[in-house]
């Protein structure tokens, strides 16, 4: 991709990426495949969380986003407020250098303008805002692609978020839901397009390692259990623990019944910070039929949801890896994001609230997913086609958006 001063366009991509988070990682693996298929000379560099494990992994140069390493520590000395807050002013201008570099820089899906989870306004969203104000200072295109939002009852971290949508010089929206969220937050969504989830573009694992059954489970079936160290949202932080304790007593509960009937259980995360809950699980349920894998990418947990039955799993991006591998999902929902996806992938009827688990509730959902498993099945192969084609649009979009000299041309060589 080059313009026609003969300089490569210069791509920034910007989240927190690389921080552990497979969902997030997924969501860039897509956007950096859609540069190197569509504009293959194209200098792209990262702005992110874990600046090494997105270099080491996806082989592009990579810069720390925070200035201070000790950014997401709860900060209790005077030294380390003191040194936050100079972070902050540091960032301004670290932010805006890096910028400044770039002709294009996209923010890859992720959830990057909601605050369902513990979120405090002075982090995240106060780098987003940076990010899109520097953008519209500077000239440099900055796109929200495919991402979630949500309405935000805080008003700096709601304030913070309008602010960086507004700047945006584009969005898109990985559900309907999202972009009603922002046009309430006082957005104008009038020319925001929604589409699918960025992972859905990812490859699926080969059809070798998608011979799951074509009918109902048997008795000895597989089940996937995707896991999270869930302490509800950002309005929940007062009761966290009590949450936290629900979810782990009635996701306990369920494992139970389910070696009990002799159906073998893996336990799979999305994020590094789950692993505490696969280590209850484990302790709590000592049986060999519960094993826990341990994946290092969407793609690897594909392979496992593939060669499952059944999925129940609570992360957006294990919902959407089982649903990709067109296996039946039950979701443990914890915002209306999990609602939205089960719902447009057609499995709107098996959905289940995280912050109330009921494991008998959900042990009979379950069965009911199952007795329909064929035909969710069908279902799900039919629904992952129109997404990958949604998606198709979606890149084409994003093209005539930030890379409008590069679309001219191309249309001039096709038109010769």
């Amino acid at each position: 991709m080059t313009p026609a001063n003969g300089t490569p366009v210069r791509v920034g991509v910007f989240g927190l990426l690389g921080s552990g988070n497979l969902g997030n990682d997924g969501s860039l693996e897509a956007v950096l495949g859609y540069l190197r298929a569509e504009h293959p000379e194209a200098v792209v560099d990262a702005l992110c969380g874990g600046p090494e494990a997105v270099t080491a992994r996806f082989g592009i140069p990579a810069t720390r986003l925070h200035w201070y390493r000790g950014e997401y520590r709860t900060a209790s000395r005077a030294g380390a407020i003191a040194a936050k807050g100079l972070g902050k002013l540091v960032d301004a201008v670290r932010t805006a250098a890096w910028v400044r570099r770039h002709d294009v820089v996209i923010v890859p899906g992720m959830g990057v303008l909601e605050a369902t989870l513990p979120l405090r306004p002075w982090g995240f969203p106060y780098s987003l805002f940076l990010l899109c104000a520097s953008g519209r200072l500077l000239r440099t295109r900055v796109a929200l692609v495919s991402v979630g939002a949500a309405t935000i009852g805080n008003r700096p971290t709601r304030a913070l978020v309008r602010w960086s949508a507004r700047l945006a010089a584009y969005r898109s929206y990985r559900d309907a839901r999202s972009r009603d969220a922002m046009r309430a937050m006082g957005v104008d969504t009038s020319r925001d397009e929604v589409y699918p989830d960025l992972a859905f573009a990812l490859p699926t694992p080969p059809a070798t390692a998608l011979s799951g059954p074509s009918g109902p489970s048997g008795p000895s079936g597989r089940v996937c259990l995707g896991v999270m160290a869930f302490h509800g949202g950002n309005d929940d932080r007062a009761r966290a623990e009590e949450i936290h304790r629900r979810y782990l007593d009635g996701t306990i509960r369920f494992v139970r019944a389910l070696v009990e009937d002799g159906r073998p259980v893996r336990l799979l995360t999305g994020d590094e910070c789950d692993a505490p809950v696969v280590a209850a699980i484990l302790d709590a349920v000592d049986s060999p039929l519960v094993t826990a894998a341990e994946a290092a990418s969407l793609a690897d947990l594909m392979q496992e949801m593939a060669a499952a039955d059944t999925v129940v799993a609570i992360r957006y991006h294990n919902l959407i890896c089982a649903l990709k591998t067109g296996t039946p999902v039950l979701a443990l929902c914890y915002a209306a994001k999990s609602d939205a996806l089960m719902d447009r992938m057609g499995l709107g009827a098996y959905c289940h609230p995280a912050r109330e688990v009921d494991a008998d509730r959900l042990l009979e959902q379950f069965r009911a997913l199952e007795k329909r498993s064929a035909e969710l099945r069908h279902t799900l192969a039919e629904r992952n086609l129109a997404a990958a084609r949604q998606l198709e649009h979606q890149f084409t979009a994003l093209d005539a958006a930030l890379f409008p000299a590069t679309d001219h041309a191309h249309a001039l060589r096709e038109a010769l």
